[in-house]
């Protein structure tokens, strides 16, 4: 059984670019940087930026990589977002304040204040279709 995500890499095409955009943007913290790389870290995840000169993220998809933020610094976040000129990819229709962006690679992220909870909360009042729960002490009473 996993206990954990131990890291998420993302292939880049700049490593200097994205290590600004990651640390000065999102928040990230420095943890080292080498030739080809950069660990960086995002609350209690461990970031990998890895030098690739075939960066494709142009999945037309939903998958994505969610940071978590203080309504506060969700606030601050939104204004380094737009003075870094980075598009928005979807709008929020979600429990909790979002807001879904791309990195300098394309890379689909959101910065999410909410969490696990919250979202189970939510459901309650607009559950999915056929929702089903599996771990008692996290059903909606």
């Amino acid at each position: 059984m996993t206990i954990g995500v131990n890291h998420i890499t993302f292939a880049v095409g700049d490593l200097h670019r994205s290590i600004g955009f990651y640390v000065d943007v999102i928040g990230c913290t420095k943890i080292a940087t080498w030739k080809r790389g950069a660990y960086l870290q995002a609350g209690d995840v461990w970031l990998c930026l890895s030098l690739d000169s075939k960066v494709d993220a142009t999945r037309d998809d939903y998958t994505h990589i969610a940071f978590t933020f203080d309504r506060r610094g969700l606030a601050a976040f939104r204004g380094r977002l737009s003075a870094s000129g980075c598009g928005e990819w979807k709008v929020n229709s979600s429990e909790g304040d979002s807001v879904y962006f791309l990195d300098p690679d394309g890379h689909k992220l959101e910065a999410h204040v909410g969490s696990l909870e919250s979202r189970l909360a939510a459901l309650r009042d607009a559950p999915y279709d056929e929702l089903e729960f599996y771990i008692p002490e996290l059903r909606i009473p």
